[in-house]
């Protein structure tokens, strides 16, 4: 489990010092398990498990011999120093940890992943085909906690030398450091010194010959003066050897001879090899990790237990990981002062508490303890406040790097073919090929036939071997929903998607032409070259000038096949785009909410209606695609053996770009455009961007639950445009005043902003005000309808009007105003000089309010409309506000009914269109009973005039009024 501490074991030597606590004096920093089968023990609270039977936490320091050994005051210092220096190396957080918070630390959080004890016997059982199948353990071996690892085995024989193995992801590296941090705390009573080592570091150093005592000396300094005492310790010295699958390793004597001096100079392999046969330090203790594969390197009679971490196989394990990653505290408010409140966390773990009972291919994917971090990983990114350049191809990315960084598929191989190259290569075709026919679930011919592909030599079934032993069960597991037993999936399904599109990026996808033309151009193109250049001094001694015209020809075979492979680019880039368009997933969540509902249990995404339920949406693929051209993809993605050149990602974007400037200019729904806003994000280039988006005109995500990690993708990639924005519509789309802040960017650019039906509050006119009174606003209408906004929004909204010079259009319909709110419109309407409408309809205003805004609205210099139906007013009042909108020319008309004297209203279908776009939201009885004073007037009307066209057109409105009035259930009639 290298998320857990990805140290650079090139470099495990000491870091910076600091002074340690007592061990009594800090808090137990781990949490563990007691290991229990499944189901023997429910889920308690995390403080339950501190000190609980099979933990090394609650472990006092021995009485005995501890501590005699080194009990010189040198000693004793030097001792002390290790212990700081190695505390201090192996509690630093990588990058990837530091996003949980400055209060995050991995020891809080940890739980220790199952180990079973196995048996030489077990290790030679030949394995499944595909070594998918986790093998149940032997009856009667319980599981082992850290401090049982060197107990006597069942013989009562003396255990030396622990073998711990586990396929990638499932949490080596995470023990051995969890054990260096045990002794440096005084957790390991039984050791006096602990010199952790990683194999990687000593294959570097290749056959370079060296001393146990200066490799020792050189990476802890403190303890060269201590040396001489390591023969003298005894069983109380634990070597820790991380990563054995590093070293080639051979037990002959023909080819490593004995050794016991620790002051001899040998190769480091031939050290390790001699600490291992016991006739170096034959007392000494020694924890051995390494994968699958590399176990028969170490003779089995030099080893005294073999233990299988076996991850999380109990879902309760899973639980309290997630309780206690995922209640840490956040590193506080984020961009716009977002936080993730202790209510929100905890819903969070439920949901997915929930989602692990019931889902049991979640459940099998979070087996592996690394995968529970992608989880925890991917739910923070969607639901807490992002770092600057985060994304979510940039978690996925650092997430492989935290598994694969500096792992080769087999050290012994000539060719140091690094793991995650391979799995590029062999995974990520069977991605694209799941991709590219839209299915998840593959046989198991599927998934050989992607393996065997292009297997020829011995050394390359070898590779195979040893990627099926160690790692192919970190991408694929066998599928438990019903109906699809016997077949597999990737372990994580957005991982599919991931690795077919590094497939693509990285160019690992070519056809036969692709593959033969590329030899045949390089070999036409240098010999072409060479026999032109030797006819062309031939020609000039004789008269053969039209043979190096012939042999030109040839230099066009490579411009050729480039052209054909820039043709295959174009054909990636539209297929890409039109995974990114699809019609059928119009309907569909946006991908954020797909991702989120997959993980946290909600119901997928809503599918077309007309779709087969088995379709398979793959719209993070091309997500995917753009994140990994980023150039933070490529630095990382080359540090894992998977370069992409440059040159490759320019054409691949250049593409990209062409195909987007044609299918982008297309109106999209919403959640579709957000996707493509989301593809931009990812891509992380504004020049790119801006080139793309320059011809987006309107911003229509009515609808899209705009989370924080929403509004973060809109604004960081339209905010930096230069053009205008004709509309910004985020109507219903659950906003807060932090979303606001994160948008302003975007509302800047804006000419008309609609934000309807968001619950918006007077905290949130304090950020419209702001937006009004910016010098660079630009916005002429803004809607606010349906936003309890109330008096106290209003009276903020007036200090931006006061201020503002080209907003011409406000609607505040429905926003709770009352007779206070009117009032305070009527009294400051003066200070602003460019307003030409006002909708304060639907307020429950009374008659003396509404009057005295329409007097202040028919003195304003430039007001020319006032909607005041729906509010509480007396016929008398709508009489008198008709008399004074026609009164005098010049001042502002005033709507209040569908009619205006005995003809109807030429506004009629504005006021009836507002009712039925807020049917559902709106008091039904209240506007039921506007609705039918509404026809009655109607009816008065009509029977007031002799005018047949007028008579017509009343009766057509009646009609629509009583559709209303059906719809709502009163009378029709």
């Amino acid at each position: 489990m290298r998320w857990g501490c990805h140290l650079p074991r090139a470099s495990w030597s000491p870091g910076l010092r600091r002074v340690l606590q007592p061990a009594d004096e800090r808090i137990p920093f781990l949490i563990h398990w007691s290991w229990p089968l499944k189901g023997e023990r429910p889920l308690g609270s995390p403080r339950a498990f501190i000190r609980h039977n099979g933990s090394s936490v609650g472990n006092g320091p021995s009485s005995g011999r501890h501590g005699q050994l080194f009990r010189g005051i040198a000693a004793s210092e030097a001792l002390q120093r290790h212990r700081h220096n190695l505390a201090e190396w192996f509690s630093r957080l990588p990058r990837e940890e530091r996003q949980f918070g400055p209060t995050f630390a991995l020891d809080t959080v940890h739980v220790d992943p199952v180990i079973r004890e196995s048996t030489p016997d077990e290790l030679l059982r030949p394995l499944a085909e595909l070594a998918l199948e986790h093998q149940p353990p032997s009856a009667g071996l319980p599981p082992l906690a850290l401090s049982q690892l060197f107990d006597p085995d069942a013989c009562g024989r003396r255990v030396q030398t622990v073998v711990l193995y586990g396929t990638v992801g499932t949490g080596k590296s995470t023990l051995v450091r969890k054990m260096v941090l045990d002794w440096c705390y005084g957790r390991l009573p039984a050791f006096e010194l602990l010199i952790p080592f990683s194999c990687e570091d000593l294959s570097s150093l290749g056959p370079a010959p060296a001393s146990l005592c200066q490799l020792v000396a050189q990476r802890y300094t403190p303890l060269k003066e201590i040396l001489p005492l390591m023969a003298a310790a005894g069983s109380r010295l634990l070597f820790v050897l991380h990563g054995l699958e590093h070293l080639n390793l051979n037990f002959s004597l023909a080819s490593t001879g004995l050794c016991s001096d620790p002051e001899k100079p040998e190769a480091p392999a031939a050290i390790i090899i001699n600490l291992l046969r016991k006739y170096m330090l034959p007392e000494a203790s020694i924890l051995v990790t390494t994968r699958p594969s590399a176990i028969g390197r170490i003779p089995s009679k030099y080893v005294g237990r073999y233990g299988e971490i076996c991850g999380f196989s109990d879902t309760n394990l899973q639980k309290l990981y997630f309780q206690l990653r995922l209640n840490q505290p956040d590193c506080g408010p984020g961009a716009g002062g977002v936080s993730v409140t202790p209510a929100q966390r905890d819903h969070l773990v439920q949901m997915l508490t929930r989602n692990l009972e019931g889902h049991h291919q979640i459940a099998a994917a979070c087996f592996l303890p690394s995968y529970c971090w992608l989880v925890c990983a991917t739910l923070h990114f969607l639901h807490a406040p992002t770092p600057a350049g985060q994304t979510l191809t940039s978690i996925y990315t650092s997430f492989l790097r935290l598994n694969f960084s500096g792992e080769m598929l087999d050290s012994t191989d000539p060719s140091k073919l690094s793991l995650m190259a391979y799995a590029a290569r062999t995974m990520g075709k069977l991605a694209y090929e799941g991709v590219s026919s839209r299915k998840t679930y593959f046989s198991e011919e599927d998934v050989r036939g992607c393996l065997e592909a292009g297997v020829q030599t011995e050394e390359e079934f070898q590779l195979l071997h040893v990627f099926r032993r160690d790692a192919l069960r970190f991408f694929l597991a066998p599928c438990v929903e019903p109906g699809h037993t016997g077949t597999f999936v990737f372990t994580v399904p957005a991982m599919q998607e991931y690795l077919a599109a590094l497939y693509i990026v990285l160019g690992l996808r070519k056809t036969t032409l692709q593959r033969v033309g590329k030899e045949v151009a390089e070999l036409v193109g240098r010999v072409g070259e060479d026999v032109s250049l030797v006819l062309g001094i031939v020609a000039k001694l004789l008269p053969l000038r039209a043979l190096p015209l012939l042999f030109n020809l040839l230099k066009v075979v490579p411009r050729v096949f480039g052209r054909v492979v820039g043709k295959s680019r174009e054909a990636v880039a539209q297929a890409m785009v039109l995974e990114m368009f699809r019609e059928e997933d119009y309907y569909n969540d946006d991908v954020l909410d797909q991702m989120g509902a997959s993980i946290l249990g909600v119901e997928g995404p809503r599918r077309h209606p007309d779709e087969p339920p088995d379709d398979e949406v793959f719209e993070l693929f091309p997500m995917f695609m753009g994140g990994l051209l980023s150039a933070h993809n490529r630095a990382v993605l080359a540090q894992l053996g998977c370069p992409i050149k440059t040159l490759d990602a320019l054409e691949n974007a250049q593409a990209i770009k062409k195909k987007l400037g044609k299918l982008g200019r297309q109106v999209l729904p919403p959640s579709e455009l957000l996707d493509h806003l989301f593809f931009h994000y990812e891509f992380q280039n504004q020049r790119f961007s801006a080139e793309v988006l320059g011809s987006l005109r309107q911003l229509n995500l009515a609808g899209v639950r705009m989370t924080p990690l929403k509004c973060t993708v809109v604004a960081t990639v339209l905010g930096s445009g230069r053009h205008a924005l004709d509309e910004v519509n985020l109507a219903s789309c659950q906003l807060d005043p932090a979303g606001l802040r994160t948008l302003m960017p975007v509302f800047l650019r804006a000419r008309k902003l609609g934000l309807q039906l968001n619950s918006l509050g007077p905290e949130a006119c304090r950020d419209l005000r702001d937006l009004l009174l910016h010098d660079q606003c630009q916005v002429t209408t803004l809607r606010l309808s349906n936003n309890p906004l109330m008096a106290a929004g209003v009276a903020l909204l007036l200090e931006g009007l006061a201020g503002n010079t080209s907003l011409k259009h406000l609607s505040l319909l429905h926003t709770g105003l009352g007779d206070e709110g009117l009032e305070l419109l009527a009294a400051q309407l003066d200070r602003n000089q460019q307003l030409q409408e006002l909708n304060v309809a639907y307020n429950g205003a009374g008659d003396t309010a509404a009057l005295a805004l329409a007097k202040a609205a028919w003195k304003h210099p430039s007001l020319e409309l006032l909607h005041l139906y729906f509010n509480e007013l007396s016929s008398e009042c709508r009489q008198a506000l008709r008399d004074l909108g026609s009164a005098a020319e010049g001042g502002a008309r005033v709507v209040v009914s569908l009619t205006e004297g005995t003809a109807v209203s030429e506004y009629w279908s504005v006021i009836l269109g507002e009712v039925q776009r807020n049917l559902n939201s709106w008091d039904r009885g209240r506007v039921r009973r506007h609705l039918e004073l509404l026809l009655r007037d109607l009816e008065d009307n009509r029977g007031a005039t002799l005018n047949p066209w007028r008579k017509a057109q009343l009766l057509r409105v009646e009609g629509e009024v009583r559709a209303l009035l059906e719809q709502l259930g009163g009378p029709g009639s």
